[in-house]
This record gives structure tokens, sequence and C-alpha cells, in this order.
């Protein structure tokens, strides 16, 4: 069975994205800053406590790897409002470049709604409303993350959820290509990390950026 890497898989999506691929068989390779705490006990798991940002780290991670999901997060906090984060960027640069180097091809991108040219298709109070006043400023560093990914030469899919919600997967969610079915929406992290993990083998979605929402 293929072996998958997830980058920032501590929590939230990348989290439930560990805990999905283990189910549906895979050997996970779980990469975080705080990987100890991965409360996952299995012998296809391999926890790895490391900085996204550090090359030598995603070299290291990336050995024999089959496939990369990628679920970066930053806290919506007063620093991230005000000044924006590069987080996404620059770590996406040295996951790309560690990938090419590596030979490894298949990259699952998590961003969000609101990035690239997703942006602008919220609606009146999404578009002029919460999103500039609360995710712009990150939101403005997911838009050159995509563009990193989009001109990598590797098999990406960019994955772009709604409002993230707790609970159990429920497969009732819609993967959104057409932008003009894009709307405003919810969906719950385990629903995503479903979706992630069936397009580990599954090539239907390269090349594109499905809106996941209910």
């Amino acid at each position: 069975m293929a072996l998958v890497l997830i980058v920032g898989a501590s929590r939230g999506v990348g989290l439930e994205t560990v805990k999905a691929a283990l189910a549906a068989g895979y050997h996970v390779r779980a990469l975080a800053r705080s990987a100890e705490s991965i409360a996952v006990d299995d012998a296809r798991l391999e926890k790895i406590a490391g900085d996204a940002l550090d090359p030598a780290t995603v070299e290291r991670s990336l050995a024999h790897a089959d496939a990369v999901i990628e679920t970066l997060g930053v806290a919506f906090g007063p620093q991230a409002l005000l000044k924006g984060t590069t987080l996404f960027s620059k770590a996406t640069r040295v996951l790309v470049d560690a990938m090419t180097k590596a030979g490894v091809k298949r990259l699952l991108a998590v961003t969000g709604f609101g990035a690239g040219d997703s942006r602008g298709h919220g609606g009146l109070l999404y578009d002029a409303v919460v999103f500039p006043i609360v995710l712009k400023r990150v939101y403005d560093d997911k838009d050159v993350q995509e563009q990193i990914i989009r001109r990598s030469g590797l098999e990406w899919i960019i994955v772009r959820p709604g409002m993230l919600t707790g609970g159990p997967a429920t497969g009732q969610y819609r993967a959104l290509t057409d932008p003009g079915s894009w709307s405003t929406g919810t969906i719950a992290r385990a629903d995503v990390a479903d979706f992630l993990v069936r397009q580990i083998a599954d090539r239907s979605y390269i090349g594109k950026t499905p809106l996941l929402i209910r």
C-alpha cells in the first residue's frame, strides 16, 4: 500500500486526514512541529516532529513517499488579522522544490474558499464584510501558495473547503469545479479528509480546484 506524507498533521484537517488515510489502509508519515502529540497509535503511522519550512526535514520526510497532502493552517489571531502570514507560500515553495528533487509527483493541497480565482464568489456579506476584515491578509499568501502549486509541474489538486465544522464524516458533500456553482457553505473537517484520501488514487481532479461544501 502507498505511503502518504501529510504536512501539518497534528490538528484540524491534517489530523482527520491522518485518521482517514490509516482507515483506508495507507501507510502514513505525519509531519508537524507537534507530531508527537498526535493521539493515534498505529503501526503504519510514522510521526516526524519538524518544521515544514526546513528543507532538510521536508526532504527527509519525502523518502519513499507516493503522495503528499499539505494541510497547513494558522490561527486567526491579531497577528494574522493585522499582518498576515507567509507560512503557506514559503512552506509550499520548500515542499514543491523537495518533491521535484525527490521525484514525488502527486500533491494535494488544502487552501480555502476565497483563494485564487474563487475570490469574489462568496456573496455580498462574505465578499464585502467577512473576507476583507477576517481573511484577506492570510488569503493573500494562499494566493501565492496556489500560484506556486500551479506552476510546479506536479500532479496537483488544490482543495478549497468552505467553512470548517467539527463532527464525524457524513459523506454528504459536493466537490464543485465550475465557478458558476461556487457559493459559501460549510463542511466537516472529517469530510474534507475523506475527499483528500479518495484523491490519492483517483486522477479525476488533477489540475483542478474543487470547492468542498455540504
